[in-house]
């Protein structure tokens, strides 16, 4: 039995220093023997499992009161589904089929393990392992899929709907999968409030229990409703909110007064009943006492109201709190000037003071400045614009797309100065600057900028201007020069001289396998050098090699093109010569070379493509490419590198042409054996069928020799055992003896290992087949063979009469009527002929017993069909689409009922001819006319051209789908008539529904292009680069909160925009301007923003930053500030700084000294523990005693009253690593071996 020592902090200095030495002279006395723990008190022994026979537990010891048991993050739950809810009952199926699907896919979903066993009562049992959440998605899936399911409904306040929902449906959620129900709520907007819940009968009543108790919960809470006027509010709230948060702390209710931006005058008090009672009366007498209060009213500019209202509204609630009275302001999109004010009479006059003096304390001025010297004023990244505004930050400039002024606003007294400022620079400008527009047709444009901007880059540098290319999606011909008047003449004549240039030019596509681009291009590009210099004014483009394309671009003057594109064809021609060599694979590297260094050269000095095949490939050709003469000098210097790394030698064996086949064997599997064996010699046989016995060795010289030996005797042994047999066939036989893709003959080959040799078109005697193997081979083979030819003779050929207007019945449907009669009669073959030979001879081919029933068949199919009689229905064609019906789905019915066929003209057929209609002769009466009485002419409607196309829809799709919607035929006029006639054709009961559906299509497309038109609203606001991360917020939260609050897009500039302080707002105009305003009042704070350094110890940065960031992201999200740390190797590793509101930033300073102040207690309280850990061997002051003497060497750690003390049990080595072994150390072996193997510790 084991024990585990808990150390004291005592226990523990004693054990590191070593306890006290003897006296000197004699042993340590008794008190010092007594000063030693015990061996129970420093081991104390493990708590008993079981309590003491009298029924008392155990007094708590030292393991009892320290160890907190651990729970298994694994728990293991046991469902149980009865017979009669097992939605599964094969019991047969048990552990396969739908139920064993449906575990497996339940386990792959959530991740816990299930094992199902059958009761006796044939109930299903399913045991679930895994982590807590796991079990519980397992069990909603297991009741949800296993097991069938009952529903139930549950009747609660509507109101108290959204208590079981829960914040983000989360209440739901957990409810949902602690019943393992299905539980669904009615919307907001139905009535309804019964609750519907699906499960199984004990989830469907936990589900309903919990239900109900929710409600009741909220049953005992109260919901008063006070109805005051607008106007009111803002004595209710008071500033800043504070009066309502001041009656909410006093009643302990809730009050949810409605902000100004909703028009609701609804306050609702949630709460206890007495709360709430409290909280009303409080209301209403604010309300009394406020209904009578004195109004005035007061002409205020509506420009200047935003000055009155202030940044989020903070003005009004300034003079709110300073005055008492209310200040009202008419709604945006509200034309009225008219601002009233509300409050005692002896205030009114103080609050007028304040109104007139934010309104007044800012003024809008305009300078003009045409549009396209709006970007010069503003400088390269609104450098010239930095000046004004770091001097007047408080004015706002704006500049607006298309207008030729500027927008200037801000305080007045810095307006004048602001304004003559941004005059002058206008009319520097202006003296000074010009713009000219020239005319190129789009097609140039990228020509005209040539690679990566590099010619349009040159002219801008060169004439010092600025030019705008517009881009490809705007298909504008319009190319504006702004700048230095002379430079935008200058580059003006130039672009204009390429262009013309470029209308002088042609572009021709040569194709050129993608394998000789390398070497038309030259190992550095000094070919194709070579080739542009020859044709300068010609610019060659050779295609990406990832593209895998054989195109290659010329484009110059037609003539140059013609002389450099035959050059280039020539080039191709010397340079597509080919040869493959093989080297031994193991070779492959040498002729590689370190780095490629052996390859590099000799495609250099050779002029040539060398291409080696892949590591993992078996192939050991190497593969040159260039001029004839270059190719051959490669190989030979290849080979040249092979020899000198082995004894490599060839050798010429002269071998019989007709034994070669037989010596490679079935799929080279002999001649490989002989490679193999013979150290991977290469052994090359001539084409089959050339004639040559030359067979080819090639490798180091003993193993050729070898393998000349091996093959010699492979050969003779063929040549004296081989044995033929000769078999005669009808050559028509033959192609049924070979079998579709050679399968039978195969067969045959495989099974005897013979090898059979049917007659060429050139051999005399056409019935001779040939087999050629062992004398045993061969005579299975013949065996075989002449059953299969046996089996042939019984096969008949018959040939029979059919007219040729029933040929096309019988191969109709890919010959579907031939297969039928082919499964049928035993695999008949029966060959029509081919169409247009106009025969009527019909080949039957099979046995004899099978070709006389299929023919008999086909006689009787042939007499039925000349029963049959054509009508011809003549029926205008613009009915025709009406008989078919949707999908054809109409004269589909008409052929099935009345079991005939029915053929309708093609649209380019004369006018006026109607559908043929094969039928018999009882059925004829009952189809005539049946259809063209029921239709009327067609009706027109005159419908706007413009909205032709979008009725059409994509492809045709959307009259396609209104005429099979109202069963009619509806012309469009072509586009070139610009005509507003649409005609619709059908039957009289279907018309007026049709040119309802047409109207109203019309009326959406109508909204639809309104609706665009207004959507595509523009506003440009300019805003400080700097801001724009903050704006855009974490992975664009706040951005994508803007866009989705008020239904715009919002663009910001792209890293190349001239203007990086321009951003793009484009919907309705009065969401643009929402959004617009929310981003300045964004904007606004920001500026408002300080950023102050404080001193934090840098022991405790990576406690405040936490694990990933957590800690330092709580933190900002908290008091919504910036952190910022000290990167390492900083000047002051101390150093952090804050960012954000003055008043958020004290909080946040305050917060994290409050924390460094704590985690240094942790951090000095660690440093001081580290003290005693000393190095081993450190004889240190703990090894004196009080009087500064040294004690000597340490005794360890002892104790008294040890098992080895007081019994005749061995003490403990504590030196050996056996007796204290060490993590992770390896044991030292004993003396004696376990049969078991070493011990693992």
């Amino acid at each position: 039995m084991s024990s585990v020592a808990v150390l004291t902090q005592e226990s523990f200095n004693e054990h590191r220093s070593g306890l006290v030495a003897e006296q000197a002279g004699g042993p340590s006395g008794a008190g010092d023997e007594e000063a030693l723990p015990t061996y129970k008190d420093a081991f104390p022994p493990l708590p008993e499992k079981a309590s003491s026979p009298d029924g008392t537990q155990e007094p708590a010891n030292a393991w009892t009161s320290k160890i907190r048991p651990l729970k298994s993050s694994v728990i293991t739950q046991v469902f149980h589904v009865p017979l009669e809810e097992r939605k599964y009952k094969d019991i047969n199926q048990f552990g396969e089929g739908d139920q064993a699907k449906v575990c497996v896919d339940i386990m792959h979903k959530t991740g816990a393990h299930l094992e199902l066993s059958m009761a006796k009562d044939q109930g299903l049992s399913i045991m679930v392992s895994g982590k807590l959440d796991a079990v519980m998605k397992a069990r909603k899936e297991i009741v949800s899929r296993l097991q069938t399911q009952a529903s139930a409904t549950v009747a609660i306040p509507k109101e108290h709907h959204r208590f079981v929902i829960g914040k983000n449906g989360e209440k739901l959620q957990e409810l949902e999968l602690k019943t393992a129900t299905k539980i669904q709520i009615p919307r907001p907007d139905d009535p309804s409030n019964h609750i519907k819940i699906s499960g199984t009968k004990e989830g469907l009543e936990k589900a309903k229990h919990e239900i109900l108790l929710i409600s009741a919960e909220q049953d005992k809470r109260a919901v008063e409703r006070v109805n005051i006027d607008k106007v009111y509010h803002p004595f209710i709230t008071g500033a800043y909110n504070k009066l309502v948060g001041e009656m909410m702390h006093e009643t302990g209710a809730r009050i949810n007064v409605p902000p100004p931006s909703v028009n609701k005058t609804e306050i609702v008090i949630t709460g206890e009943k007495e709360q709430v009672a409290l909280a009303v009366a409080m209301i209403k007498k604010i309300y009394e006492e406020k209904k009578n209060a004195t109004t005035i009213a007061v002409e205020v500019k509506k420009s200047q109201h935003k000055y009155v209202i202030g940044p989020k509204g903070n003005t009004l609630q300034e003079i709110l709190e300073k005055t008492g009275v209310s200040v009202e302001i008419p709604p945006p999109d509200s034309s009225s000037e008219t601002v009233i004010l509300r409050g005692e009479p002896d205030r009114l006059g103080q609050a007028l003071t304040e109104v007139y003096a934010k309104a007044n304390s800012y003024t809008v001025s305009s300078v003009v400045a045409p549009s396209w010297l709006h970007r010069f004023i503003i400088g390269k990244k609104g450098q010239n614009l930095a000046k004004i505004t770091q001097q007047m930050p408080k004015v706002h400039i704006e500049f607006t797309e298309g207008e030729d002024r500027i927008t200037l606003e801000g305080p007045t007294k810095d307006m004048q100065m602001v304004q003559s400022q941004m005059e002058a620079i206008v009319t520097d400008l202006i003296s000074r600057m010009d713009y000219t527009e020239i005319i190129v047709d789009p097609k140039f444009h990228r020509h005209l900028i040539g690679k990566g901007g590099a010619n349009i880059n040159r002219i801008k540098d060169m004439h010092k201007v600025s030019v705008r290319i517009p881009p490809d999606n705007e298909k504008s011909n319009l190319i504006r020069i702004e700048g230095d008047p002379q430079g935008v003449q200058e580059a003006s004549k130039e672009l204009l001289e390429l262009a013309s240039r470029m209308e002088n030019e042609r572009t021709k596509d040569l194709i050129i396998e993608q394998r000789f681009h390398r070497a038309i291009i030259g190992q550095k590009g000094e070919k194709i050098k070579d080739v542009r210099d020859k044709f300068p004014e010609v610019i060659i483009n050779f295609p990406d090699p990832s593209a895998k394309s054989d195109i290659v671009q010329l484009r110059g003057p037609r003539n140059e093109v013609e002389k450099c594109s035959k050059f280039m064809a020539k080039m191709v021609v010397e340079n597509g010569f080919s040869v493959s060599v093989p080297i031994f694979k193991q070779f492959h590297k040498n002729i590689i070379g370190k780095g490629g260094a052996n390859i590099k050269k000799i495609r250099e000095e050779t002029n040539t493509r060398i291409d080696l095949p892949a590591e993992n490939s078996n192939s050991e050709m190497i593969v040159i490419t260039g001029k004839k003469e270059n190719c051959e000098a490669a190989r030979v210097r290849i080979l040249a590198i092979q020899k000198e790394l082995a004894n490599i030698t060839e050798m010429e064996v002269s071998i019989p042409s007709k034994l070669h086949n037989s010596l490679i064997g079935s799929k080279g599997r002999f001649v490989r054996s002989i490679m193999e064996e013979c150290g991977g010699v290469h052994i090359h046989f001539p084409t089959e069928g050339s004639g040559i016995d030359t067979v080819t060795i090639r490798g180091p010289a003993e193993e050729v020799e070898k393998a000349k030996k091996q093959l010699l005797s492979l050969a003779e042994e063929k040549q004296t055992k081989s044995h033929t047999v000769e078999l005669k066939a009808k050559p028509e036989y033959h192609k049924f003896l070979i079998g579709k893709g050679g399968g039978n003959i195969r067969k045959v080959r495989d099974s005897t290992g013979a090898r059979i040799i049917f007659p060429t078109v050139d051999d005399e005697d056409q019935e001779l087949i040939t087999v050629v193997g062992t004398e045993d081979a061969v005579r299975e083979a013949q065996k075989e063979l002449e059953e299969l030819i046996r089996s042939l003779d019984n096969v008949v050929e018959d040939v029979m009469t059919v007219e040729t207007k029933h040929h096309r019945y019988f191969v109709a449907r890919r010959g579907q009527v031939l297969r039928d009669i082919a499964d049928e009669y035993g695999g008949v073959m029966v060959s029509f002929p081919r169409t247009g030979t106009n025969s009527d001879k019909v080949t039957l081919k099979g046995a004899k017993d099978c070709v006389e029933a299929a023919k008999k068949r086909m006689l009787e199919i042939i007499e039925d069909l000349d029963a049959q009689v054509t009508m011809e229905c003549v029926i205008p064609q613009k009915f025709h689409r009406s008989i078919m019906g949707p999908k054809g789905s109409r004269i589909q019915a008409i052929t099935r009922d009345h079991n005939v066929q029915i053929k309708f003209p093609e649209r380019l057929d004369a006018p006026g001819k109607g559908p043929h209609a094969n039928l018999n002769e009882s059925t004829c009466d009952s189809f005539e006319h049946r259809e063209e009485k029921k239709f009327k002419k067609c009706i027109t409607k005159s419908l706007p051209f413009e909205l032709h196309r979008y009725i059409i829809g994509q492809k045709g799709s959307g009259i396609r789908k209104m005429m099979d919607e109202f069963e009619v035929n509806i012309q469009v006029p072509a586009p070139e008539l610009q005509s507003d006639i649409i005609s619709i054709t059908g039957l009289a009961n279907h018309l007026d529904r049709a040119k309802d559906g047409l109207l109203e299509r019309v009326k959406e497309l109508t909204a639809e292009q309104e609706d665009r038109s207004l959507r595509s609203f523009k506003l440009t606001i300019t805003v400080d680069p700097k801001y724009h991360p903050k704006i855009i917020g974490r992975k664009g939260a706040i951005i994508t909160n803007i866009r989705t609050e008020h239904d715009v897009n919002i663009q910001f500039p792209d890293k190349n925009d001239e203007n990086q302080d321009q951003i793009t707002i484009t919907g309705y105009e009065h969401k643009a301007t929402a959004a617009k305003d929310a981003i300045q009042a964004i904007v606004d704070e920001l500026e408002e923003m300080i950023s102050e350094d404080i001193t934090l110890d840098a022991r405790v940065h990576a406690r405040i930053i936490g694990a990933r960031g957590k800690g330092i992201r709580r933190i900002m999200d908290e008091f919504k500030v910036d952190l910022r740390f000290p990167v390492p190797g900083a000047a002051d590793p101390n150093q952090v700084s804050v960012t954000g509101r003055p008043e958020l930033v004290d909080e946040a300073i305050d917060h994290l000294l409050n924390l460094e102040e704590e985690y240094m207690a942790d951090v000095i309280e660690n440093e001081s523990k580290m003290t005693y850990m000393k190095p081993p061997g450190d004889r240190s002051a703990s090894s004196m005693d009080d009087g500064g003497r040294d004690r000597g060497p340490s005794k360890g750690f002892v104790v008294r009253e040890a098992p080895w003390q007081t019994g005749t049990e061995k003490a403990p080595d504590m030196s050996s690593s056996e007796d204290f072994p060490s993590f992770g150390a390896p044991v030292a072996a004993t003396a004696k071996a376990s049969p078991w193997g070493p011990k693992r510790f």
